[in-house]
């Protein structure tokens, strides 16, 4: 195989595709990517057997071959490569010879043959959107996903539900809920996934478009696939039946407050560095009464006082919550107010908007100052 292409080309396809090579793998063939020009253009390859990305760069093929190398030795090497034409040249014993301009990579690879090439999956009626939307969706709510709970495998990953012209995102932990609906530019036969959370925190992070870049997604029983601009990635689901979480919502509530997100999230934020200092981690109190929020922690030989003015509905309210919970919503959000709804403080707090585009759900902690 002989290849040539830019280095600035040939280190984007890397950096793509090296989001799908495992960490920690028994079978060394998937430590590398593929380079596959046996057809007439020239496609990199990573796979981790749950999540597997292609991605086609732009080259000149002089001799059509195909050939694995380490992921991580391929990627340093072409980094360091000046910017220039690189040109890739393995042989019969696949030693392998990456050139650019005066400078000259050996390196040797595996049998192409024997790389976990991505399964080919029937794609029909895919569902379009853009990539900035679909960035948006992930990250106003994966922050939710426990990809580390291995007690469930549901809070590893997000539920993702097509009904008509809406898409519904849904991830949550024990503590917390995470609600995305977003409008599709058209309607689509019902569509119910739940996709690793890995998954779409590779996507948000190669998926770098704008709002007329689109996406198109396509799903099957087993698999979720994204297309976009010249990448593909395949990623298997996660089997099962989603949390039931309808009877938690309601309309009802004993107290809405409406407040500007930037001064409740400045207020929560004075807790942190306390927080953080103190052996005994308590959660920040929301004491409401009239038109005022007083915000307020105790922690060993420290204290954190704030205000914050408010337009409140309803009752009085004094409710504690972890401070992490309500900044990681609060960050997300685009809007400058939020609306805030409780009923008392043993139940949770909905972060919501008037049309539901957004809900964050909070539980809240037991206060025993």
């Amino acid at each position: 195989m002989k290849i040539t292409c830019s280095q600035s080309e040939l280190a984007k396809g890397i950096n793509i595709v090296s989001k799908a090579v495992p960490t920690r793998t028994t079978m060394a063939i998937l430590e590398c990517i593929l380079i596959d020009a046996t057809s007439n253009e020239i496609k990199l390859t990573a796979n981790d057997m749950e999540i597997g990305i292609e991605s086609i760069i732009e080259g000149e093929i002089e001799e059509k071959g195909i050939i694995a190398l380490d992921a991580k030795l391929f990627a340093e090497e072409v980094r360091k490569c000046p910017p220039v034409d690189v040109t890739i040249e393995s042989d019969d014993n696949y030693k392998t010879v990456i050139r650019a301009g005066e400078l000259s990579y050996d390196i040797v690879g595996k049998p192409g043959e024997d790389f976990s090439k991505i399964p080919v999956i029937p794609r029909n009626e895919p569902v379009i959107m853009s990539q900035f939307s679909l960035r948006e969706v992930i990250r106003q709510t994966s922050f939710t996903i426990n990809e580390a709970n291995s007690n469930n495998k549901m809070m590893t990953g997000e539920l993702i539900e097509i009904t008509g012209d809406n898409l519904k995102a849904v991830a949550l932990d024990t503590s917390r809920i995470s609600i995305r609906n977003m409008k599709l530019k058209e309607s689509y036969s019902d569509k119910k996934v739940i996709v690793p959370g890995k998954t779409l925190n590779e996507i948000a992070k190669i998926v770098t478009g704008g709002a007329e870049d689109m996406v198109e997604i396509f799903f099957t029983d087993n698999h979720i696939i994204f297309e976009f601009e010249k990448t593909t990635v395949v990623s298997r689901l996660i089997d099962g039946e989603f949390f039931k979480i309808d009877h938690m919502f309601s309309n009802d509530y004993e107290t809405k407050i409406r407040v500007n997100k930037k001064q409740l999230l400045e207020g929560i934020d004075h807790c942190t560095p306390i927080l953080n200092n103190s052996a005994e981690k308590k959660p920040f109190i929301m004491d409401v009464k009239d038109n005022d929020m007083n915000l307020r922690i105790a922690a060993v030989g420290n204290g954190m006082k704030d205000k914050v003015s408010i337009e409140k509905d309803g009752k009085d309210i004094t409710i504690g919550f972890n401070p992490k919970f309500f900044i990681d919503a609060l960050r997300v959000i685009d809007e400058e107010e939020v609306n805030l709804y409780m009923v008392n403080h043993r139940s949770p707090c909905f972060i919501r908007d008037e049309e539901d585009s957004f809900i964050y759900v909070i539980l809240p902690v037991n206060l025993q100052e």
